[in-house]
Protein backbone atom coordinates (compact mmCIF):
# COMPACT_ATOMS: atom_id res chain seq x y z
CA UNK A 1 0.00 0.00 0.00
CA UNK A 2 0.94 3.67 -0.84
CA UNK A 3 0.37 6.38 1.90
CA UNK A 4 -0.46 9.72 0.46
CA UNK A 5 -1.81 13.22 1.86
CA UNK A 6 -3.91 15.14 -0.67
CA UNK A 7 -5.03 18.98 0.20
CA UNK A 8 -8.15 20.24 -0.74
CA UNK A 9 -10.00 23.92 -0.63
CA UNK A 10 -12.85 25.41 -2.10
CA UNK A 11 -14.23 29.07 -2.01
CA UNK A 12 -17.22 28.76 -4.89
CA UNK A 13 -21.03 27.97 -3.77
CA UNK A 14 -21.37 26.03 -0.79
CA UNK A 15 -18.13 25.24 0.59
CA UNK A 16 -18.60 22.75 2.92
CA UNK A 17 -20.81 20.41 0.28
CA UNK A 18 -17.46 20.77 -2.09
CA UNK A 19 -15.78 19.60 0.64
CA UNK A 20 -17.53 16.83 1.71
CA UNK A 21 -18.52 15.82 -2.12
CA UNK A 22 -14.86 15.52 -2.50
CA UNK A 23 -14.35 13.36 0.54
CA UNK A 24 -17.23 11.06 -0.27
CA UNK A 25 -15.75 10.45 -3.99
CA UNK A 26 -12.18 9.54 -2.46
CA UNK A 27 -13.86 7.31 0.06
CA UNK A 28 -16.09 5.48 -2.02
CA UNK A 29 -13.06 4.91 -4.48
CA UNK A 30 -11.88 0.79 -3.70
CA UNK A 31 -8.47 1.72 -3.99
CA UNK A 32 -8.55 4.17 -1.50
CA UNK A 33 -9.34 4.54 1.95
CA UNK A 34 -9.13 7.76 4.26
CA UNK A 35 -7.01 6.91 7.60
CA UNK A 36 -7.13 10.58 8.98
CA UNK A 37 -8.12 14.07 7.91
CA UNK A 38 -7.31 17.64 9.07
CA UNK A 39 -9.00 19.82 11.10
CA UNK A 40 -11.26 22.23 8.32
CA UNK A 41 -9.65 25.66 7.72
CA UNK A 42 -11.09 28.99 6.77
CA UNK A 43 -8.24 30.87 5.19
CA UNK A 44 -7.79 33.98 2.85
CA UNK A 45 -6.57 33.41 -0.90
CA UNK A 46 -3.26 33.14 -1.63
CA UNK A 47 -2.05 34.03 -5.02
CA UNK A 48 -4.57 35.85 -6.41
CA UNK A 49 -6.18 37.52 -3.52
CA UNK A 50 -9.42 38.95 -4.96
CA UNK A 51 -11.95 36.11 -4.16
CA UNK A 52 -13.97 34.61 -1.38
CA UNK A 53 -12.44 32.90 1.30
CA UNK A 54 -11.34 29.07 1.30
CA UNK A 55 -12.09 26.09 3.42
CA UNK A 56 -9.26 23.71 3.38
CA UNK A 57 -8.28 20.35 4.70
CA UNK A 58 -5.56 17.79 4.52
CA UNK A 59 -6.40 13.66 4.36
CA UNK A 60 -3.99 11.29 5.06
CA UNK A 61 -4.79 8.37 2.67
CA UNK A 62 -3.77 4.40 2.00
CA UNK A 63 -3.98 3.57 -1.69
CA UNK A 64 -3.22 0.49 -4.06
CA UNK A 65 -2.82 3.06 -6.75
CA UNK A 66 0.29 4.41 -8.02
CA UNK A 67 0.95 8.30 -8.22
CA UNK A 68 -0.47 8.80 -11.94
CA UNK A 69 -3.49 6.71 -11.02
CA UNK A 70 -4.18 9.07 -8.10
CA UNK A 71 -3.42 12.13 -10.10
CA UNK A 72 -6.26 10.88 -11.87
CA UNK A 73 -8.40 10.17 -9.41
CA UNK A 74 -8.23 13.85 -7.84
CA UNK A 75 -8.29 15.29 -11.56
CA UNK A 76 -11.81 13.26 -11.93
CA UNK A 77 -12.86 14.33 -8.51
CA UNK A 78 -12.26 17.96 -9.56
CA UNK A 79 -14.58 17.47 -12.97
CA UNK A 80 -16.94 15.77 -11.46
CA UNK A 81 -17.22 18.96 -9.13
CA UNK A 82 -17.04 21.51 -12.15
CA UNK A 83 -13.61 22.91 -11.38
CA UNK A 84 -12.70 25.30 -14.07
CA UNK A 85 -9.44 26.34 -14.58
CA UNK A 86 -9.92 30.09 -15.27
CA UNK A 87 -7.53 32.36 -13.33
CA UNK A 88 -4.38 30.91 -11.44
CA UNK A 89 -5.03 30.37 -8.29
CA UNK A 90 -8.38 31.78 -8.50
CA UNK A 91 -12.16 30.76 -7.76
CA UNK A 92 -12.89 27.13 -7.84
CA UNK A 93 -15.72 24.64 -6.44
CA UNK A 94 -12.77 22.09 -5.57
CA UNK A 95 -8.77 21.30 -5.96
CA UNK A 96 -7.67 18.38 -4.88
CA UNK A 97 -3.83 18.16 -4.86
CA UNK A 98 -1.42 15.53 -4.31
CA UNK A 99 0.95 16.79 -1.09
CA UNK A 100 2.71 14.00 -0.60
CA UNK A 101 3.13 9.86 -1.97
CA UNK A 102 5.44 8.01 0.17
CA UNK A 103 8.94 9.65 -0.04
CA UNK A 104 8.55 10.14 -3.62
CA UNK A 105 10.59 13.09 -4.97
CA UNK A 106 9.71 13.82 -8.09
CA UNK A 107 9.83 16.96 -10.90
CA UNK A 108 7.71 16.41 -14.09
CA UNK A 109 5.07 18.42 -16.43
CA UNK A 110 2.44 15.97 -14.97
CA UNK A 111 3.42 15.79 -11.38
CA UNK A 112 5.72 17.33 -8.91
CA UNK A 113 6.24 15.31 -5.25
CA UNK A 114 6.15 16.74 -2.70
CA UNK A 115 4.12 19.56 -4.16
CA UNK A 116 6.24 22.38 -4.72
CA UNK A 117 4.51 25.11 -3.11
CA UNK A 118 3.72 23.47 0.27
CA UNK A 119 6.19 25.14 1.78
CA UNK A 120 4.89 28.86 1.36
CA UNK A 121 1.59 28.16 2.14
CA UNK A 122 0.08 28.16 5.91
CA UNK A 123 -2.96 26.93 4.61
CA UNK A 124 -1.69 23.25 3.73
CA UNK A 125 0.87 23.45 6.46
CA UNK A 126 -1.30 23.86 9.09
CA UNK A 127 -4.01 20.97 8.46
CA UNK A 128 -0.83 18.85 7.33
CA UNK A 129 0.33 19.21 11.14
CA UNK A 130 -2.92 17.96 12.29
CA UNK A 131 -2.04 14.81 10.33
CA UNK A 132 2.24 14.51 10.98
CA UNK A 133 4.60 16.54 11.96
CA UNK A 134 7.11 14.44 11.00
CA UNK A 135 6.67 14.95 7.35
CA UNK A 136 10.01 16.46 5.68
CA UNK A 137 10.59 18.56 2.59
CA UNK A 138 14.18 18.71 1.57
CA UNK A 139 15.17 17.82 4.79
CA UNK A 140 13.14 19.87 6.68
CA UNK A 141 10.16 19.17 8.98
CA UNK A 142 7.37 20.96 7.82
CA UNK A 143 7.17 22.97 11.36
CA UNK A 144 10.18 24.52 10.23
CA UNK A 145 8.75 25.92 6.87
CA UNK A 146 6.11 27.09 8.75
CA UNK A 147 7.81 28.90 11.61
CA UNK A 148 9.61 30.54 8.61
CA UNK A 149 6.26 32.23 7.47
CA UNK A 150 5.11 35.40 9.07
CA UNK A 151 2.59 35.60 11.63
CA UNK A 152 0.19 37.41 9.40
CA UNK A 153 0.64 34.48 7.22
CA UNK A 154 -0.77 32.30 9.68
CA UNK A 155 -3.10 33.92 11.59
CA UNK A 156 -5.28 34.05 7.71
CA UNK A 157 -5.62 30.70 8.54
CA UNK A 158 -8.52 29.82 11.31
CA UNK A 159 -10.17 26.43 12.27
CA UNK A 160 -13.53 26.58 10.78
CA UNK A 161 -16.85 26.44 12.92
CA UNK A 162 -19.72 25.72 10.76
CA UNK A 163 -22.70 26.76 11.82
CA UNK A 164 -25.07 24.40 10.17
CA UNK A 165 -23.81 21.46 8.65
CA UNK A 166 -20.53 19.70 10.11
CA UNK A 167 -17.34 18.19 7.71
CA UNK A 168 -17.82 14.33 7.26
Amino acid sequence: MNKAYLGLGTNMGDRLDYINSACEILSNNNNIKITNKSKLYETKAWGYTDQADFLNLCLEIETSLDKYELLKICQDVEQKLNRERIIRWGPRTIDVDILFFNDIILNNENLSLPHPRISERAFVLIPLMDLNQSLLIKGKVISEYLNSLTNEERDEVKEYIGDEKKPI
